[in-house]
């Protein structure tokens, strides 16, 4: 099954963190068309560990956290693989990535995105023929 849009943790982050003003708006927003479209973006469990890990150091409760984050498990979810984690050692060493960064882009290719939403790689770049999206610019 392929996903046309891959999210990476900081954008689901930003949907939930009160303090973030604009970018929690516009988070938000993009976050809540996918629910009102039906569309099936992809995240990882990379992502959904990293998001659940800095809304806790925000002060949500680990149950809050474990409630908000559970309720991506309906969208697709990239397991945690072997394979998954070979891939991004190639992907970290050919692209000079960060080990995590590598991790969230094998993710993105494995469910066959267009984009992967983040901020922390280049907007507009392509990698692996995934285009790097930061959608709050």
């Amino acid at each position: 099954m392929r996903s046309d849009v891959f999210i990476d943790s900081n954008i689901l982050v930003y949907a939930h963190d009160e303090d973030a003003g604009a970018k929690r708006t516009k988070a938000k927003e993009l976050i809540g068309s996918f629910w009102r479209r039906r569309e099936v973006p992809s995240v990882s469990v990379q992502v959904l560990q990293e998001v659940h890990v800095n809304l806790v150091r925000k002060g949500v409760s680990q149950d809050e956290s474990a409630a908000r984050v559970s309720r991506y498990l309906q969208w697709r979810v990239i397991e945690n693989t072997r394979a998954l984690f070979l891939r991004s050692l190639e992907i970290q060493q050919r692209w000079q990535l960060s080990h995590w960064d590598a991790l969230i882009v094998a993710a993105a290719v494995a469910a066959q995105a267009s984009e992967l939403w983040t901020e922390d790689l280049n907007e507009g770049q392509l990698i692996e023929g995934v285009v790097v999206r930061n959608p709050l610019l």
